[in-house]
């Protein structure tokens, strides 16, 4: 295996998880440097895989097995098929524990006990091991048995009431954003652990939920409600403390104003030929302005539609009002910031089309460990035979016992 370089070399993570809250956090453990160890169920793998298309191509143009959803969440790892139902499977996985720093999975509650794993199981024997369980309603409370997805997560936890038109349907966010935020909880949750346990010497169970997750990240719209009592309305792209801060129509599209205090208002004003908004008493202030915004969002509206996005977006900023442009994927990815902040990598792997997998890059950059770029999302069950071999010095025979009873 290539030696990391990243702030967590040496650290070894074995992954039980699958989908995308378990899978990312493992991922940025991994791009810090830990040796991830994904476990796959042979035959079988994780589910995200098929979950396409679109699928990275082969060298003749077809499909292979890695769909766009895995490569997004799965690079730096080492995948070792290993079926964790049979006893053989159980032994095996117990003895890389027994090599491992921290271990991450998110079965449903109570569900790798019926296979020795679950942290009861293995805290005494392994009393410096970091355990995290990732589940949708946490190890607690009426729901901790049910199975938690994002969509409905999303539901419960209360975004969607906050996301959409505010005369339309109760909207998700466009991206797995529960799954993704339970897994930036959890990577930091378990390098605090391992902070605690280079002064301890001691490992300990971290127990991170999908709508806990939800919950905290409400942040300022839940706290308008436990402030108020009242719930807060839903904006579309509005925002609830500052106007305008809005999508708003040009000549040619549509771009972004967020104007975010008085004087950024007043400016925005004289360039747009408009002084006598900044002077209308309805909205000479930002607290006038929401009370007002919707006589005010026409009015701007009105003006900015006079102009390209183009226009707008070259000139506000240097002013100092906030301006920017409402990229699709292809313009994100082209714009000149992405490509200076290195947002778009790519990534040599063997079956891709062309030798290479572009993924979107880490945006943690280290000034004296930098994330390291070494693994390509690996293949169902890829590395298997090198990781057995380096971690438990299994020979070549017993690989091939283990193959023929379905363990690996």
């Amino acid at each position: 295996m290539t030696n990391p370089t990243g702030p967590l070399s040496g650290i070894r993570v074995f992954d039980l998880s699958r989908i995308m809250a378990g899978p990312s956090c493992t991922q940025m453990l991994g791009d810090m440097g830990a040796d991830v160890i994904k476990v796959e169920r042979p035959g079988q793998g994780d589910d995200t895989r098929k979950w396409g298309p679109p699928f990275l191509k082969d060298k003749h143009g077809e499909d292979t097995d890695e769909s766009a959803y895995y490569l997004s969440a799965n690079r730096n790892k080492r995948s070792v098929n290993l079926d964790i139902s049979k006893q053989e499977g159980q032994d095996l996985a117990r003895k890389m524990i027994a090599k491992s720093d921290i271990l991450v999975e998110n079965f449903k509650v109570g569900g790798l006990a019926k296979y020795g794993l679950s942290y009861k199981d293995l805290k005494d024997e392994f009393p410096n091991l970091i355990y995290c369980s990732i589940t949708g309603f946490g190890q607690t409370g009426p729901y901790a048995p049910q199975a938690g997805y994002d969509f409905l997560i999303q539901g419960m936890g209360g975004i969607m009431s906050l996301t959409g038109e505010p005369d339309g349907q109760p909207m998700k966010v466009g991206v797995a954003i529960v799954d993704l935020m339970c897994g930036m909880y959890a990577s930091n949750a378990i390098l605090a652990a391992l902070h605690h346990r280079n002064n301890t010497g001691q490992g300990q169970f971290i127990d991170v939920s999908l709508l806990d997750t939800q919950i905290a990240w409400l942040a300022n719209q839940g706290l308008y409600y436990l402030t108020s009592g009242e719930l807060p309305p839903r904006l579309g792209n509005g925002h609830p403390n500052i106007v305008p801060y809005n999508v708003f129509p040009s000549q040619d599209g549509h771009f972004i104003l967020a104007i975010g205090n008085d004087s950024q208002f007043q400016k925005f004003c004289e360039f747009a030929k408009c002084p006598q908004l900044f002077e209308d008493q309805r909205f000479n202030s930002n607290q006038n302005r929401i009370r007002n915004r919707d006589e005010l969002t026409p009015l701007v509206s009105e003006v900015t539609c006079k102009e390209t996005s183009a226009y707008w977006i070259k000139n506000l900023p240097p002013l100092g009002v906030p301006c920017g442009p409402v990229n699709d994927m292809k313009g994100v990815f082209a714009h000149p910031q992405t490509v200076a902040r290195d947002m778009k990598i790519s990534m040599p792997h063997p079956e891709a089309s062309g030798g290479s997998v572009d993924l979107i890059g880490s945006p943690m950059k280290f000034s004296e460990t930098p994330v390291d770029y070494r693994k390509a999302p690996p293949r169902m069950g890829e590395h298997t035979e090198e990781v057995l071999k380096e971690i438990l010095n299994i020979d070549k025979s017993e690989l091939t016992s283990l193959a023929q009873d379905g363990v690996i």
